[in-house]
């Protein structure tokens, strides 16, 4: 078998090993290191019926990151999985009503990012070692209220690393900004910009690829890396839990063998629901991957025509983390259906930055079977939230809610009967206040006064991590200007 390597998506960097591309975060053309080959029907899930999270996270991290021992596996697959999560199961897939609801908010940021980014910190250092550097790594990244404080619990106070965080100040939800600027650890920065997610983005990426500022790292202290889902280390992670779904599914049902699931994933940078693929080539039958939006329904109309076109109004909806324009995880799904041309993505790519749209080929969109898109609006989100509630007592944050909408809607189109797991991204005491909203329920007052009231009227328990947080000292004040960002990373770098 051929040694696995990563490649640019663009196909003009050199290729490296999985250490390589984490260390890297992002490709030096602008491009996302994609494994190569790409594993594929490389396990059976059925095989690890009865495994517990880490050991199921051990067979596939193995698969993507042959550079990396097995012993080394293991010591960061318990040093982020056997303390840090308030359940041993790490990510326990539940029934309610007739939903089943995959939850990744169990850990220390209550944010699917979290399965992820506890673990990432550990790929990085040893990528470091791996690689014999011996400067201060920069880990730069983008949020759209998640990520962020995931990544800055991940890497807070970890030797040879900086971590700084760039968010729409007015684009979160109070929780979530409170949850990064509160962070702890002398060597993280958190800075809110006037803008959107999209340009946070755009800034970062901007940043990895200015040509003087590279040169003066290369001859500093300093490399950079990212903790977004562009980098490959934040990927392999997120593919695990997909498939210790479906062996949960198995379990639960009492059902053995090959049967299909299907999965809906509340989607916005798509790096999530690409992992979902991802893991679908592994081994796990999965039949439908569908790709929820919320009213920046830019993925949805993707994948019903083709066309990626983000030329239109900005949405600030009741899922932030999901109002995003420009998905770059996008890049890696159109380099697979291109039959890994890298002349198409540059062409693609470049439409994107250029126009802000693109068009695939119908040979392109012919091989986008495997997903559904769909969308729901403010109000289907609202709804979902309070039906499921009443109906069962469950409580859905609004993202979550998105992938019920666009699940009810899906079986009314396709009268699919499959059985499908729903990902639940988010605890709902971080949208407190579009929860009590949703279920008809009036509160005076700030985020905090919400998680109250909202614990009282539903008895569903308040994570400890929202208590102690309204408690917590604000360290972090700077807001800057989309173009002032690399102005910031060079003053905390000392580089001005």
């Amino acid at each position: 078998m051929k040694t696995m390597e990563y490649i640019s998506t663009r196909g003009g960097a050199r290729p490296q090993d999985c250490a390589g591309a984490i260390l890297s975060g992002i490709a030096p053309d602008g491009g996302l290191f994609v494994p190569h080959p790409l594993p594929k029907n490389a396990m059976n899930p059925v095989d690890y019926l009865g495994k517990n999270y880490r050991k199921t996270a051990l067979a596939v991290m193995s698969l993507y990151m042959p550079d990396y021992t097995e012993a080394e596996l293991k010591q960061y697959i318990n040093a982020a999985y056997k303390h840090s999560f308030d359940t041993t199961l790490v990510a326990p897939l539940v029934k309610q009503g007739d939903y089943y609801f995959l939850e990744l908010f169990h850990g220390p940021t209550l944010a699917f990012k979290d399965l992820a980014l506890t673990i990432l910190p550990h790929f990085l250092k040893k990528a470091m070692e791996k690689k014999g550097i011996d400067k201060d790594v920069v880990v730069l990244t983008a949020t759209s209220g998640d990520t962020g404080k995931a990544a800055l619990e991940g890497f807070a106070d970890v030797e040879g690393t900086k971590i700084i965080v760039f968010f729409p100040e007015h684009g979160v939800s109070l929780i979530q900004k409170r949850q990064m600027v509160t962070q702890k650890g002398k060597n993280t920065y958190v800075l809110g910009i006037e803008g959107n997610f999209d340009d946070a983005q755009k800034g970062v990426k901007e940043i990895f690829t200015d040509v003087d500022l590279l040169n003066k790292m290369a001859s500093g202290k300093y490399v950079f890396s990212s903790a977004n889902s562009i980098n490959v280390g934040r990927l392999i992670p997120q593919i695990v839990y997909y498939v210790f779904a479906y062996m949960k599914l198995g379990e639960l049902e009492g059902t053995v063998g090959n049967e299909p699931v299907n999965f809906v994933v509340p989607t916005g940078n798509f790096g999530n629901i690409l992992a979902a693929y991802y893991a679908k080539n592994l081994g796990v039958p999965i039949k439908k991957l569908i790709c929820s939006s919320n009213e920046n329904r830019v993925l949805f109309d993707f994948f019903s025509t083709g066309v990626y076109d983000a030329n239109r109004d900005f949405v600030m909806t009741m899922s932030p983390s999901m109002d995003i324009l420009i998905s770059s995880n996008l890049e890696r799904l159109l380099y697979a259906i291109s039959g890994e041309n890298a002349e198409t993505m540059r062409q693609l790519m470049n439409s994107l930055a250029r126009k802000r749209k693109f068009e695939i080929s119908s040979d392109m969109k012919a091989k986008l079977t495997d997903f559904h898109g769909g969308f729901a609006t403010e109000g289907e989100t609202s709804s979902s939230i309070r039906r499921v509630f009443e109906s069962t007592g469950y409580l859905m944050d609004p993202h979550t809610a998105v992938g019920h909408a666009v699940y009810n809607k899906y079986v009314a189109e396709t009268g699919d009967s499959t059985k499908t797991v729903i990902v639940s991204t988010a605890s709902p005491y971080k949208f407190a206040a579009s929860v009590m909203k949703s279920l008809g329920l009036q509160c005076e007052g700030d985020d905090f006064q919400m998680v109250k009231e909202l614990n009282r009227v539903t008895g569903v328990n308040i994570p400890p991590q929202i208590e102690r947080l309204e408690e917590e000292t604000i360290r972090h004040t700077t807001v800057c200007r989309k173009e002032e960002m690399k102005h910031h990373v060079m003053e905390i770098l000392g580089m001005v």
